[in-house]
């Protein structure tokens, strides 16, 4: 095997754990048969990424533990707390760029099913790990057509049976994009909150808080969408979170997978022709 095609030579490993490495090695390469796979796709994902053209190289996993600052806002006041926001962000970034750079290491094109969990560590309350993991896949005939942007591979939250019909659509995964949002709910008042004691009354300066940290992460992520020069956004899913924060202090989480039609047609993947078993009888 070529020297450049080795993962000694692949740059993407220099900033990888020892662990990370030692386990890699031992993993399937794009365009090479030895090694075993790994995956967390369910048995139909993985024939419906096979019937896409493509082969599971192997799981890949990013992590981050962060700590988070600290931020007030106004007792009385819808805001957003900027330092949180940027918090949540960076961290979900770092730990997306240490999976790719794992795909990256095993010369995917891209990696499906990802998943992204958060998780308050026990020892400080200001301590989150942020997890990415998915599957890292190639597609058989080594064209490059289906990397993401800057060549690095794609990223998808799609199943393995979305991804198929996304492809047969005639569009590709180009990346995960996302948008967060931490922002104070105002507190209401004693006074007002006694007036409303026995009625049915909607709470404006609650709805419209609400309202609007939900548009900033959808915002935020259809920005990042256009920034991938994306035609558009499937599979989107907005979370709601408080990560054990102050009363009144929410996290609002847009994510999706940005996409963009496929170049080459000849990529598409052909229907699967429907397979009938006949029960034979004794």
């Amino acid at each position: 095997m070529a020297d450049d095609t080795t993962p000694a030579a692949n740059p993407a490993l220099d900033q990888l754990p020892k662990h990370a490495l030692e386990r890699l090695k031992g993993l399937r390469e794009a365009g090479q048969q030895g090694g075993v796979f790994t995956s967390d796709l369910s048995v139909n994902e993985f024939l419906m990424v096979r019937e896409a053209g493509f082969e599971p190289l192997g799981m890949v996993v990013g992590s981050c533990i962060y700590h988070v600052g600290i931020q007030y806002g106004s007792w009385s006041k819808n805001q957003e707390l900027n330092v949180l926001s940027q918090a949540m962000y960076h961290a979900r970034e770092l730990a997306m760029e240490r999976m790719e750079r794992e795909a990256h290491a095993l010369m995917a094109d891209g990696v499906v099913g990802v998943r992204l969990e958060v998780k308050r560590l026990a020892w400080d309350r200001d301590i989150l790990e942020f997890l990415a993991i998915g599957t890292a896949i190639a597609h058989r005939s080594g064209h490059p057509g289906f990397k993401g942007p800057k060549g690095m591979p794609f990223t998808s939250d799609l199943s393995g049976q979305d991804f198929w019909m996304l492809l047969r659509a005639g569009h590709r995964p180009l990346a995960m994009v996302m948008g967060s949002c931490v922002y104070h709910v105002a507190h209401q008042g004693v006074l007002k909150s006694l007036s409303n004691l026995g009625q049915n009354t909607e709470i404006t300066p609650f709805t419209q808080a609400m309202y609007d940290a939900r548009e900033l992460a959808m915002e935020r992520m259809q920005n990042e969408a256009m920034a991938a020069e994306a035609e558009g956004v499937v599979g989107v899913q907005l979370h709601e979170g408080s990560h054990n924060w102050q009363p009144h202090v929410l996290e609002f989480f847009a994510v999706g997978t940005a996409v963009k039609p496929i170049e080459d047609k000849s990529l598409i993947p052909e229907a699967v022709s429907p397979q009938v078993v006949i029960p034979v009888n004794d």
